[in-house]
């Protein structure tokens, strides 16, 4: 079969793209930029992508399948083109996924407002290391899977699938959150907040469709919380399936304690059933013991025993996912760290944990308002409250064209209200300027500050130039 992606650069959709192509269909697609990671991956895999909207090109590739990207809406011409040709059939990612990479496949799906990526790639990770032949789909680059962020793994009914499951809408015809497609066998909820205010109004409608995602799970399958949560505990009881709790709190069936924190290594005590075991590994903070933990649940859950019947020395070798506390400068005067944190929550902890890495040192945060939410108002306070946790915050332009401006998140107003604290800027250029000046002053005078980039987007990659001229 031919098939055709429109966006194919996003993460999960070029990682989908690669998995079908290794399936044996004849796979091409476009995208209106083409950016790291992906464009590597999708030249590794021998994938053309040219850059821009050519309906032309589709044409001449005749698909017999065009998949829809998640952030292709009406008026994008390639769409336009197949809607009105009538070429082919056309189809949403997580339905393509659901239908051909999941199929009857046992998945464990990935949910939660944070931590998806990491305990997905560490999921996927266990799995190898315990040599199950699994799939995967993984919304990120994991450093230590030699098959990247996707991973056909056996193929048969009996080879398990781990997903990181979104709850963002389908598409721009279907408006149902992702992770309804993906039919959980085993449902990880890492944890629940308010997000995503574009297509969700408020918490509760966050909670409903958790609900509705528990509903599917079968019988014979699990659901795994996270203990410490307060609105997963809220939500329905799911009398149909088991439900397993992991976590720091005393009523976890899978318990983390003893965690401690020093330079770049951390610890903690996994207890199961009268059993403990110590881990030490390279990451920080206890929001990852917890996707270390939840990743053992859902893993030990498919292969059918218990967390602590699996080997996990090797999560003393596991390094992460790029773009998450990702370390892309460290010299004895100054350190550059890019992270993919675009919540205040996720924000909060990676500073707090950043904190505890470098006791001592200044922590100057550069925040990009790129994300669906962070352009709005939803949030503004919260953001400011956590990169007040910095020693100084520089937070750049909104690019929000389509949000009335009464709606937009206001970085003047964020300024003014933490004068010295945070600082607003019209453009990205200029951010990178003064943080560079900033950082240069304080690493002159020995301060050894750390400097953190926050988006989920590209930043126009101000992060690199300035790791590069510090570098030099």
């Amino acid at each position: 079969m031919k098939i055709f992606f429109i966006g194919i650069c996003g993460t999960a959709t070029g990682n989908a793209a690669i998995l079908m192509s290794r399936l044996g269909h004849e796979v091409s697609g476009s995208d209106s930029g083409m950016y790291e990671p992906m464009k590597s991956a999708l030249a590794r895999a021998g994938l053309s992508a040219p850059e821009g909207w050519n309906p032309k090109r589709l044409e001449e590739f005749s698909p017999d399948l065009v998949v829809i990207g998640n952030a292709v809406s009406r008026m994008n011409p390639e769409l336009e083109f197949v809607l009105g040709s009538r070429i082919c059939e056309y189809t949403s990612l997580p339905e393509l996924i659901g239908k051909f990479l999941i199929g009857k496949r046992k998945s464990l799906v990935i949910s939660g407002t944070h931590g998806k990526t990491t305990t997905t790639s560490l999921s996927a990770y266990l799995m190898r290391a315990n040599r199950v032949d699994a799939g995967w789909l993984i919304g990120g680059v994991p450093f230590d899977l030699p098959e990247g962020g996707s991973n056909l793994g056996g193929f048969d009914a009996g080879s398990p699938f781990v997903i990181e499951g979104d709850e963002y809408d389908t598409a721009y015809f279907d408006k149902r959150s992702k992770f309804l497609h993906y039919r959980p066998h085993i449902l990880a909820v890492n944890n629940l907040e308010f997000d995503h205010a574009d297509i969700f109004r408020d918490l509760y409608e966050v909670k409903r469709t958790f609900t509705h995602v528990r509903r599917i799970v079968p019988p014979d399958g699990l659901i795994i919380e996270n203990a410490d949560d307060e609105n997963i505990a809220s939500l329905e009881p799911a009398p149909w399936t088991s439900v397993m709790k992991a976590g720091f709190a005393e009523s976890a069936d899978l318990r983390i304690s003893d965690f401690v924190q020093q330079g770049d290594w951390s610890a903690f005590t996994l207890s199961f059933g009268g059993r403990s075991k110590r881990i030490k590994w390279k990451m920080q903070g206890v929001f990852n013991a917890r996707n270390a933990a939840m990743a053992c649940a859902g893993t030990a859950a498919v292969l059918g025993t218990s967390p602590l019947e699996l080997d996990l020395s090797s999560l003393a070798d596991f390094r992460g996912v790029r773009r998450r506390q990702e370390v892309i400068l460290d010299t004895p005067q100054i350190c550059a760290v890019e992270d993919f944190g675009h919540h205040p929550t996720a924000i909060a902890l990676t500073i707090r944990s950043l904190r505890q890495k470098y006791p001592g040192r200044a922590i100057l945060a550069a925040f990009e308002p790129r994300s669906n939410t962070a352009k709005t108002k939803a949030l503004q306070s919260e953001f400011a409250q956590s990169l007040c946790l910095a020693d100084a915050a520089y937070v750049g332009a909104v690019n929000a064209a389509k949000i009335p401006p009464e709606n937009r998140m206001d970085t003047r107003a964020m300024a003014e209200a933490f004068p010295g604290k945070i600082f607003a800027f019209a453009s990205n250029a200029a951010l990178l300027e003064r943080l560079r000046d900033d950082a240069a002053g304080l690493a002159s005078r020995g301060g050894r500050p750390v400097c953190v980039f926050f988006s989920n987007g590209s930043f126009d990659n101000i992060h690199r130039k300035f790791a590069q001229e510090f570098q030099a």
